[in-house]
């Protein structure tokens, strides 16, 4: 049985990182790893590290990586028993470029992924983690990588409203299929300032402003990050502010999904806003700042 849900990207990562900053055309000694990854998969496995039972909701290929991906899935503590196979879609592949500057360039390739549909769903309603009248009651983690039609859908259907829904923009190209979502009751957000700016078609200047365009937006709750510079837990009962540890950045990539697993584990387990957002940032900080080989 799974504590948490989590719905969306499930493919390998290939990033490649140097120590040294890059700019566009370099070509520069480094290291490049093959890793489990996908938003979804990436918050699924902080979970398992802190000691839930989380479960995906995805789509993989009935391929050779497929198979190898599955099995990496179940090494990590994560239910993999939903998961739909295609025969026909391949398994999703995300690459990336790091420098010592940050993130260079990246493409995720999950066409699989919005392919599949809401045939990813099916569990949720077919008696296997809920039907008719006993829809799922736990926490709920949601990235943008499915399609707007599919967030749509959800934003409008039974099957999340009793939910803790969690949601994630994935990257900030993805961030405007939130858009149906972001007045749900029931949602936090989390997403970062460039992402925010996406949804609500504006420019924000820190965390504090974009948290309080989101929530004139219609959001209930968001958490905005900006790297090292500040994050913001906003409700409309207010909006706190917490400023990160200063670590040396080794890699950025999944240092958001870090973030959001280590603030819903906390909170799930008991923690008030103060100690999760805390837990969240000393998570982050980890992330950043470990070994580039790992």
């Amino acid at each position: 049985m799974a504590d948490i849900l989590c719905i969306g990207s499930l493919l390998w990562d290939i990033i490649g990182r140097s120590p040294s900053p890059m700019q566009m055309g370099a070509d520069l000694p480094g290291r490049i790893t093959r890793l489990p990854g996908g938003v979804a998969l990436n918050i699924a496995a902080a979970l398992a590290r802190l000691g839930l039972r989380p479960a995906l909701l995805s789509a993989v290929g009935r391929d050779a990586e497929g198979d190898e991906l599955i099995a990496a899935c179940g090494q990590l503590g994560i239910v993999t028993d939903h998961v739909y196979r295609s025969e026909d879609l391949p398994t999703g592949r995300y690459m990336a470029v790091e420098g010592a500057n940050g993130l260079i360039a990246a493409i995720a390739d999950a066409h699989s992924l919005e392919a599949a549909g809401d045939r990813i769903l099916r569990p949720l309603f077919d008696g296997r983690l809920g039907r008719e009248g006993r829809h799922w009651r736990g926490p709920i983690v949601l990235d943008g990588n499915l399609t707007q039609k599919l967030l749509s859908d959800i934003a409008r259907t039974a099957l999340f409203a009793k939910a803790d829904l969690r949601i994630a923009p994935a990257s900030p190209g993805k961030a405007g299929r939130l858009l149906p979502l972001v007045t749900m009751p029931n949602a936090t957000i989390y997403l970062n300032v460039e992402e925010a700016g996406q949804i609500c078609q504006r420019r924000f200047h820190g965390v504090e402003d974009a948290a309080k365009g989101l929530l004139e937006h219609g959001a209930r709750r968001v958490l905005v990050t900006d790297g090292g510079n500040g994050c913001a837990d906003a409700t409309t009962q207010g909006i706190l502010l917490a400023t990160p540890p200063r670590v040396l950045v080794n890699r950025v990539t999944g240092a958001g999904d870090a973030f959001m697993a280590a603030h819903l584990a906390a909170e799930t387990l008991g923690a008030d806003r103060d100690s999760a957002l805390d837990a969240a940032l000393a998570a982050a900080a980890r992330h950043v700042s470990g070994d580039i080989g790992t």
